[in-house]
């Protein structure tokens, strides 16, 4: 099967786990739209005609220009090797400009952001729902252990989590739908509702109509994360699988306009119009298959963070932290880390808001930052690699420019209430990118790399002085240099300097992530006849790092071939035909106090430091036998201070 089609292939397995992981953000919107775009109208509450019919109109043509015609149709498009998500999108991009790199900064982190927001507001809506069978039940307890739970979870992979959840979530849409069929059967006026003229009214002539769109703009919120989430499901699943959430979302909106216009003129009070669709015999199944979709719908904003990460990981937007494949199926990754992360946040979340009412007010605000991000980048995809033709992406510009930005104006109504919550929370995930990200290019240009020529007899002498007690019979050093004719000066320095490092055999190892997602690839350079070896990995951006195992398969080749001889070189030993050991040293930098650093790349350097010890190392990134690792530091100078003012007395 070609990788195109790999990515565009629908099954039934497929669909099913895309239900599963990926809709359930936008597939529990039902459950608090309609209610908060009525308690935001001119008086609160009350059950008005031109609202309703103004309300679901904005939201069938918000589901239809934003999800479906920028996300389904557009975007989807933009898939960098079957992987979806912010970065990937800006990784087909980045080389139009440098200053689109703060364009996937500021997208990303407010996507990991609302990747908080969104887990502690969908269980809380869901357990708050038990209310109306037991009024008193204390729901913080219940919200945090479903929320650990969850996360608790993820270790299985997706697929796990898919196949689980996806029947569920085909019930609960199907609920939808047929729950809204029934109410339309009953008041089929609603359909007016499809005519856009009863949007404009709403936003043009209805008193602070325009500001409504913050409460409307909570049916799309879960559109971002079906983008993130396009390598786990491909997007021809995600396409079919969306023709049949749509029309059972559009339905239920359209149901529970029905039921409203038959309420016209009356208080809505502390009923909420979805749960007013059910008939009493119902209503607790309902409540029940409610309050599990709403906890499924944080899967997707979850996995949609680890593809995020480890998009950024490739991209030198984040710390290089352990990335794990639990399933052999494409795209499903974990990562432990940011597992832990989203947990501690989530919890505070909950903690600090405790109701999901007030949540909302920090929901939806860093959702509408990311999609103009995004909008941005495929912007410049769309002209630059497409060649799309300069009328129609202005089309695209002010179409999306308008509905986005107009969203973004509307959401800044929520900032003093909560909404500066998850903006904080964005920000601080920008200064990590930023600080990686600047870090990577200062470390690159004070990287000094020299010819390997020169070093080739000195290691080849050092390697038969027998004056110098031997360090290892195999040792390996990673590199990062590209050619195989350099070097880093400061391998050279740790070999011959820092300690003389004596072995019968140097090894170099270099890794180059490629954007094929599951390319496994290595070269061999002979630089001296079983003395000196180069190898380069070419591994693809979905391909776990385990350099130790890899290596120790590349050496059994060599060995099998009569290209190298691993046999230790003590006398005692050779006779044993005994392997000799591997070792490998890791250059760790760290900064030196004799620097003259500018005072902006100090502080990034400072900063770049101080997160770097609260990860774990490249050894364990690389997949290393820690047993057989040497850690080293060296100095990272910029530039040594050049004048001291010492005077000599006698």
């Amino acid at each position: 099967m070609s990788s195109k089609h790999s990515h565009t292939a629908i099954s039934g397995a497929g669909l099913l786990i895309a239900l599963g992981i990926i809709y359930g953000d936008i597939g529990t919107s039902p459950l608090y739209v309609m209610s908060s775009i009525l308690k935001s109208g001119h008086t609160p509450g009350l059950i008005d005609e031109a609202l309703v019919l103004g309300g679901i109109s904005c939201v069938i043509w918000t589901l239809t220009l934003q999800t479906t015609v920028k996300y389904v149709l557009l975007t989807l498009n933009a898939d960098n090797n079957g992987e979806g998500g912010i970065f990937s999108l800006y990784a087909l991009v980045r080389r139009r400009g440098a200053w689109l790199s703060a364009v996937a900064i500021i997208g990303g982190a407010a996507l990991l952001a609302d990747g908080v927001i969104t887990p502690p507001i969908s269980v809380a809506s869901a357990v708050e729902g038990l209310r109306a069978i037991y009024p008193t039940i204390p729901t913080v307890p219940i919200v945090i252990g479903i929320i650990a739970g969850l996360f608790l979870l993820q270790s299985f992979g997706t697929q796990i989590v898919g196949k689980a959840f996806g029947p569920i979530m085909l019930l609960w849409f199907t609920m939808l739908g047929v729950l809204g069929a029934v109410w339309i059967a009953h008041n089929p006026t609603i359909l007016r509702a499809i005519n856009p003229y009863y949007a404009y009214q709403l936003l043009v002539n209805y008193p602070g109509g325009f500001w409504l769109l913050g409460s409307v703009f909570l049916c799309t919120t879960g559109a971002e994360a079906l983008y993130s989430d396009l390598g786990h499901c491909g997007k021809g699943n995600i396409r079919i699988s969306w023709a049949f959430v749509k029309t059972t979302l559009l339905l239920n909106y359209l149901g529970q306009g029905a039921w409203l216009l038959a309420h016209k003129g009356q208080m809505i009070g502390e009923q909420n119009p979805f749960y007013a669709l059910m008939p009493s015999w119902f209503l607790l199944f309902g409540i029940g298959l409610a309050t599990v979709a709403a906890v499924i719908a944080s899967q997707a904003l979850i996995t949609g963070s680890f593809t995020l990460v480890a998009e950024a990981i490739r991209l030198n937007m984040w710390p290089k932290v352990r990335l794990n494949y639990p399933t052999d199926v494409k795209g499903q990754l974990y990562v432990p880390s940011m597992n832990r992360l989203l947990l501690i946040g989530c919890i505070g979340v909950v903690l600090f808001f405790r109701e999901s009412s007030n949540m909302e007010a920090a929901y939806g605000l860093a959702i509408t930052l990311t999609m103009l991000m995004t909008t941005v980048l495929l912007t410049v995809w769309l002209r630059k690699i497409k060649r799309v033709a300069l009328p129609l992406v202005a089309l695209f510009v002010a179409v999306y420019g308008l509905i986005e930005g107009s969203f973004m104006v509307a959401n800044l109504i929520k900032f003093p209430h909560g909404g500066w919550v998850s903006l904080a929370i964005g920000s601080a995930l920008m200064s990590v990118m930023y600080v990686w990200l600047r870090a990577f290019y200062i470390k690159r240009r004070l990287t000094d790399f020299v010819k390997m020529e020169p070093y080739i007899e000195p290691l080849k002498q050092l390697s038969n002085d027998e004056s110098i007690s031997k360090y290892a019979t195999h040792l390996v050093f990673l590199t990062s240099a590209e050619r195989a004719s350099e070097i880093e000066q400061k391998i050279i320095y740790s070999i011959f300097q820092k300690r003389p490092k004596r072995a019968d055999i140097y090894w170099f190892i270099h890794v180059d992530t490629t954007d094929e997602p599951y390319t496994m690839e290595y070269k061999v350079t002979e630089l001296a006849p079983d003395d000196v070896f180069r190898i380069n990995f070419k591994l693809g951006f979905r391909v776990q790092q385990r350099i130790n195992l890899f290596f120790r398969k590349v050496v059994e080749d060599l060995v099998r071939n009569k290209e190298v001889d691993i046999t230790s070189r003590y006398a005692s030993l050779s006779k044993q035909h005994v392997t000799g050991d591997f070792r490998f040293v890791v250059l760790e930098k760290y900064l030196s106090i004799e620097n003259d650093f500018p005072t902006i790349e100090k502080l990034v350097m400072q900063a770049y430091f101080y997160i770097k010890q609260f990860i774990s190392g490249e050894a364990q990134y690389f997949g290393l036998d820690t047993s057989s690792v040497k850690m080293e530091k060296v100095p990272m100078v910029i530039a040594p201070v050049r004048e001291v003012a010492l005077t000599r007395v006698k």
